[in-house]
């Protein structure tokens, strides 16, 4: 078999050392944003203090190599993998798992999936990961990993518009979601939105929008203006702040879409609490 191999212990490793990074280093875009929001802070209606708050900690965070929150959360792994690679000496969702569970030992961080939803029964490792494999060209593989806490995660939601649906009424659920959400999942919120396909992959291209960087818009312009209009709809609200009133309530909108059915339009926001957090590797 041709192509280049990599050994399914190096995927562990690697894995297992973006665990350990997201979970401890704030994102640059998204700490820049939260800094942005506290500098320009004589603008800032609610508390400016608790956003000060926000960036102390991930600041002490990653000095100490301690949780940005104790909700250290489910692992969300996003692989692109080179159609020339070839994995050696094990199975790559083993290699993910595996280097899940190591980080979560190494971190001591808190465990917290269940094997089964009914009977919730803690496995004990934060494992099995949420694996979404895209085969791309080339000899690479760059790995993912997205440890989302529920606190946000519950509050995401998803709807199947009609197809007559206009551009108000995908700014209107979106921004309703956030309303929904109240203070209840740590804001300054960041969302991630997908449009289109069907119902399961907007959810997934919602989950997937929040790896790129909040201050790089859709690079389709009426795409970038939704997510402009949707920040400035959510912040309306001015919830604020972990809740406490002012002008941040969303720091980061980021929309990807999909071809869908000529009978349906559905909408998926999944939201990010303030410590949205991810890492990758290439190997």
């Amino acid at each position: 078999m041709s192509g280049r191999t990599v050994k399914a212990s190096d995927i562990e490793k690697a894995v297992a050392k973006i665990c350990l990074e997201a979970n401890t280093v704030l994102r640059e875009d998204v700490l820049a944003a939260l800094e942005e929001a506290y500098r320009g802070s004589e603008k800032e209606s609610g508390p400016a203090a608790m956003l000060e708050v926000l960036v102390e900690n991930a600041k002490i965070a990653k000095k100490t190599k301690l949780p940005i929150c104790q909700d250290t959360g489910m692992a969300a792994v996003f692989v692109e993998l080179g159609r020339d690679v070839v994995v050696s000496d094990g199975n790559i969702f083993q290699a993910i798992d595996a280097g899940v569970e190591k980080a979560y030992k190494e971190g001591f961080f808190r465990k917290s999936v269940v094997a089964d939803p009914i009977l919730r029964d803690n496995t004990g490792t934060n494992t099995p990961a949420m694996v979404h494999i895209d085969p791309v060209e080339g000899d690479k593989i760059t790995i993912s990993v997205m440890p989302k806490g529920f606190g946000s995660e519950n509050k995401s939601a998803i709807a199947m518009l009609n197809p007559t649906s206009t551009p108000k009424d995908i700014i209107d659920f979106c921004v309703g979601t956030v309303k929904k959400a109240g203070p209840d999942a740590c804001p300054p919120y960041v969302l991630g939105i997908g449009i289109g396909g069907t119902m399961e992959m907007c959810a997934f291209l919602a989950k997937k929008a929040l790896l790129r960087p909040i201050d790089k818009a859709n690079a389709k312009s009426h795409i970038a203006k939704l997510e402009e209009e949707i920040k400035v709809g959510a912040n309306e609200l001015k919830i604020g702040t972990m809740g406490l009133g002012g002008d941040h309530t969303v720091i980061g909108v980021n929309i990807e879409t999909a071809p869908t059915h000529i009978a349906g339009l559905p909408v998926a926001v999944n939201i990010s609490c303030h410590a949205l957090r991810s890492a990758s590797i290439t190997i």
